[in-house]
């Protein structure tokens, strides 16, 4: 019960009607940078945890640890 391609199509035209090509391209762009705002908000987030965690780290061992296990979300 999904939304089909001819139905995603017509949803589609109409959106390109109401807005217009170039505000429907302005908006994808905002959109766009929003994201990606949203995504660095969220990895400044973990780097400030991973710092937080290093800080508070009885021993390097545990801090290794916290960076390697960084390192492979990344990757």
């Amino acid at each position: 019960m999904g939304i089909g391609m001819k139905e995603l199509l017509v949803i589609l035209l109409v959106v390109l009607l109401v807005f217009g090509a170039k505000k429907l391209k302005t908006i994808g762009s905002d959109l766009g940078g929003a994201v990606r705002g949203f995504k660095k908000a969220m990895s400044d987030g973990e780097e400030e945890g991973v710092k937080q965690i290093r800080s508070d780290a009885p021993d390097a061992e545990f801090a290794e640890a916290a960076k390697a296990e960084k390192k492979d979300r990344t990757a």
